[in-house]
């Protein structure tokens, strides 16, 4: 990154504002705005990099890029995935299979000093950590960022401490050490009240809480239902030599289309285990045995799986960095 950012990126900072999905009618209205986004976004930015968890918005955001990179010529961009040591097994997997697939450069974001202190002590999640055990840099954002001042904190990720120390410090030392100044990201505006009002380019440049940067969210206009449109009409087809051209949405993984197993299918094991929406290990569930797209997904809440104690503070946590 060059000394002069922001100053150097040509972006409506606005784009976006008050809009719902609802000003983008189709599918194909979504993804003309998705490419637009994207194509902005690789050519903006000095050294982008897109935020990948393995789940659904993320993939799709991911696979909009290698298309917009493969197009246009544009360079790849790296993808961080941040390892806060409570995945499922099935996440890791997906993840580095298909950075192989999609030649992805894969790099994890990771607290060194929380994870060290949890081998080194056996810890299981759930058991405390004393504050005091820390390096200097996390005990900085307990005590001073978070206003924290209880003397342990729960080694558990959907907690206030736990997800800033495990998910956003991360994050930060992450953008810091690879000199990142635009994080592409599949946030969407349905997905939670904290991120309704986000445009399409949204600046972070406040140093004293994060390395500065900007989010660039091309999936802001999709719904959950339309993630999933996409993917089994376009995504995996265009993936899957063997996939029908038009699309195909099964019913379970033994629906697949003749010659098609999961594995070849860009869409994590776990949507097809009944999981819609995925966090950690100790603290996701599966609301129904159903495949995450046939789930009745205009009528129930998309994170009901996830734990509610880290949703209710979603504002707070988006405020000091979290995606």
């Amino acid at each position: 990154m060059t000394d002069d950012f922001p100053a150097y990126v040509d972006v409506d900072y606005t784009d976006g504002e008050g809009e719902t999905p609802a000003d983008y009618p189709s599918i194909q209205h979504k993804i003309e705005k998705a490419i637009e986004v994207t194509r902005q976004g690789l050519e903006e930015y000095c050294n982008p990099a897109v935020m990948w968890t393995g789940g659904k918005d993320s993939t799709l955001t991911l696979y909009f890029i290698n298309e917009v990179a493969d197009e246009f010529g544009y360079e790849k961009p790296t993808a961080v995935f941040i390892d806060h040591f409570q995945h499922f097994d099935e996440i890791t997997d997906f993840v580095e299979h298909w950075a192989d697939e999609w030649e992805i450069d894969l790099v994890y974001a990771r607290n060194d000093d929380v994870g060290a202190y949890v081998d080194e002590h056996g810890l299981e999640p759930g058991d405390d950590i004393p504050v005091d055990a820390l390096s200097e840099h996390n005990r900085h954002h307990v005590r001073n960022i978070l206003e924290y001042e209880e003397e342990t904190f729960p080694f558990l990720l959907d907690t206030y401490v736990g997800n800033h120390l495990l998910k956003t410090v991360a994050l930060n030392d992450a953008l810091e050490d690879h000199d990142i100044d635009g994080v592409i990201s599949g946030v969407r505006w349905d997905e939670q009240e904290a991120r309704a009002d986000e445009t399409f380019f949204s600046p972070r440049h406040d140093p004293d809480i994060y390395p500065p940067h900007d989010r660039i969210q091309p999936i802001l206009q999709f719904t959950e239902r339309d993630v999933w449109e996409a993917f089994w009409h376009f995504v995996v087809p265009d993936t899957v030599e063997a996939f029908p051209d038009d699309g195909y949405v099964p019913e379970s993984a033994e629906d697949l289309p003749e010659g098609v197993t999961m594995e070849d299918v860009p869409i994590s094991p776990k949507y097809f285990a009944g999981f819609r929406s995925l966090g950690s290990e100790v603290s996701t569930e599966k609301t129904t045995q159903e495949p995450a797209w046939l789930q009745d997904l205009e009528n129930t809440v998309e994170r009901a799986g996830r734990a509610q104690d880290k949703e209710d503070l979603m504002k707070r946590l988006r405020d000091l960095g979290y995606m």
